[in-house]
């Protein structure tokens, strides 16, 4: 149709160069009027073209929640065997000094683009800026950092934090003691409790009368096992950012059935067992499996397929309750 050789048109479609700017504006007006693409498979299947996307996640060895995404990148793993990508896990320990030290090996490695859940906050911020100048494409789960030209799936956690502002206090009459119950390590570091917590604190700042609830904190660390839910016994509702309410709501079991309100976040199996019973009021799921899922298969379209991606796919606010808990999909 250009009139122009095979070989002229394969310079023009991958910019090797070598080509009149007359050949270049006609073939690329042929393939725009005809919607020409390339088929990028069919090319990486002749050159036996292998792809190797890291995965930089906590160990879920003691933590429940990230048994769920990694399920959903066993999962897109599983599809794109066959397509030239390959998997390398690097797997951290939940501490500073843990993702520290693995982000040093992830560094080094060689690979083609990175799936990335970025925990702890500033640590994460100069990962991130590291990975920039190495130019991998990078697609964050779980938590995001904002000023970074890299693609996030999930929730947007002010939001989800707002929204467990409402929850706890619906209903509540005035003057109620609402109480967010932090239990991690490193608390202070990590994105997503800093995010979720601000938007808690936002959604109480917006009301009409803000000094309608007394708002306190208690933060448990992973090495404390004991909660004494009688000492907070004139509480009317509690929230915890994370996925741990759990250990929340067993604390109220055992104390009798305190009746207080408690939110928190993801279907674990623990979290469904205390929803079910009634410990548990809500849970706001981010379905943390498809995040997993949906990871793999943007950096697939991203590098293999030079595809463009949507940078932000909010997860929504999905909200759980003993009702409707058996029909939600996990």
């Amino acid at each position: 149709m250009a009139g122009v050789s095979t070989g002229t048109v394969d310079r023009i479609i991958h910019s090797r160069g070598q080509v009149s700017q007359e050949n270049i504006d006609k073939v690329n007006a042929i393939i725009k009027s005809s919607g020409y693409k390339k088929n990028i498979f069919a090319s990486n299947l002749a050159f036996k073209k292998k792809f190797k996307f890291g995965v930089f996640i906590p160990k879920a060895s003691g933590l429940d929640y990230w048994e769920m995404p990694i399920k959903g990148i066993h999962k897109a793993e599983t599809e794109l065997l066959n397509y030239g990508v390959q998997l390398v896990y690097f797997y951290y320990p939940f501490t500073l000094e843990g993702f520290q030290k693995a982000a040093q090996t992830v560094l080094d490695a060689d690979i083609d683009g990175l799936l990335f859940a970025p925990i702890f906050f500033e640590s994460s911020k100069l990962f991130l800026t590291n990975c920039q100048q190495k130019g991998w494409p990078v697609i964050m789960i779980d938590s995001q950092l904002e000023g970074f030209n890299q693609a996030y799936i999930g929730q947007n956690a002010f939001q989800s934090g707002f929204l467990a502002g409402k929850l706890a206090s619906i209903g509540l009459a005035p003057s109620s003691k609402i109480m967010i119950v932090k239990i991690a390590r490193d608390i202070d570091s990590t994105s997503t409790f800093q995010q979720r917590t601000r938007g808690f604190y936002d959604y109480f700042s917006q009301l009409k009368n803000a000094n309608q609830f007394e708002l306190i904190e208690t933060i448990i660390r992973d090495e404390d096992n004991a909660f004494n839910i009688s000492e907070f016994s004139d509480v009317s509702s509690l929230f915890v950012p994370n996925s741990r309410a759990y250990l929340v709501a067993e604390a109220i079991q055992k104390s009798g059935n305190l009746p207080i309100r408690l939110v928190g976040f993801d279907l674990l199996p623990q979290n469904l067992a205390y929803l079910k019973s009634g410990n548990i009021d809500f849970l706001i799921n981010q379905k943390p499996e498809e995040q997993g899922y949906q990871g793999i298969q943007y950096l697939y379209k991203t590098v293999v397929l030079k595809e463009s991606v949507t940078s932000l796919q909010f997860m929504p606010l999905d909200i759980i309750v003993s009702e409707n808990c058996a029909f939600t999909q996990f």
